[in-house]
Order: structure tokens, then C-alpha cells, then sequence
């Protein structure tokens, strides 16, 4: 996964946060008192580790079908 290791705002530290912080929300623990416990306390810095996604799980179905689609159409022309 592509955590970002500084807030792209203010600039501070976040990508060593990350795995804790998803430990934390895994046990149940609350969010914001997640964040704060870790003195995580800019909402810039908040957002950056809240909203941090795996986009390759998103993307990566889309290119398998396109190498699928690819390989049928090479196959079909003559």
C-alpha cells in the first residue's frame, strides 16, 4: 500500500503512523481517540491517515480484464 509519509499539507510525519493506527481501528478502538492518544492532533494530518486507501485493490481488477480482453482479440485476428 501507497501511505503517504508526509502530510501534504503541513508536512509532518504520517506514514510511521499508519500501522499502528489501523491496529487500533482493527481492536475497535474509536478514530478520533485513536488519533489523539497518538497526538495526532492537525485535522490535515487526520484526513491524510483516514483517508489513505489501497488503490491497487481498486485498479487492479481493471487491468486483468484488460489484459484478458487484449489476449481474446489477438487471438481473433487472423
Amino acid at each position: 500500500m501507497l501511505i503517504p509519509v508526509r502530510c501534504f499539507t503541513c508536512g509532518s510525519l504520517v506514514g510511521d503512523k499508519y500501522d499502528e493506527l489501523q491496529r487500533r481501528l482493527k481492536e475497535g478502538e474509536d478514530a478520533g481517540k485513536a488519533l489523539t492518544s497518538m497526538k495526532i492532533k492537525r485535522y490535515c494530518c487526520r484526513r491524510m491517515l483516514l483517508a489513505a486507501t489501497n488503490t491497487i485493490d481498486q485498479v487492479l481488477p481493471y487491468y486483468e480484464s484488460l489484459s484478458t480482453r487484449r489476449a481474446e482479440f489477438e487471438t481473433e485476428q487472423p
